[in-house]
């Protein structure tokens, strides 16, 4: 699955800092509670949340290789309407492109 140009970036231009962050980020994994398809709800809500636009098409193919509905990528990035305001409405073009893709 194709990551965000950033992300590439700081794969190439700083290789043991992106080593130490995937190694943080696996073991996140393992010690989560939660299944793979509702971490990356969770998580495609907190990138619309904080907007972090660049991140979602990623989590959104990695959410539906997981089982995730058009529906539930909706409902994600939507849970944060009271808390945050109609900022998250932003995240949906960009999340509804990469769930069609």
């Amino acid at each position: 699955m194709k990551v965000s140009s950033s992300f590439e970036a700081f794969s190439k231009e700083a290789p043991e800092s992106h080593k130490a962050w995937m190694e943080a980020v696996q073991k996140l994994d393992k010690a989560s509670a939660l299944d793979n398809k509702t971490e990356e709800l969770a998580y495609i809500a907190v990138l619309a949340a904080v907007r972090l636009e660049s991140g979602l098409s990623f989590h959104v193919k990695m959410a539906k290789a997981n089982g995730a509905t058009r529906e539930e990528i909706i409902s994600s990035i939507l849970v944060g309407l009271p808390a945050v305001g109609n900022a998250v409405v932003q995240s949906l073009p960009i999340a509804l492109t990469a769930f069609d893709e």
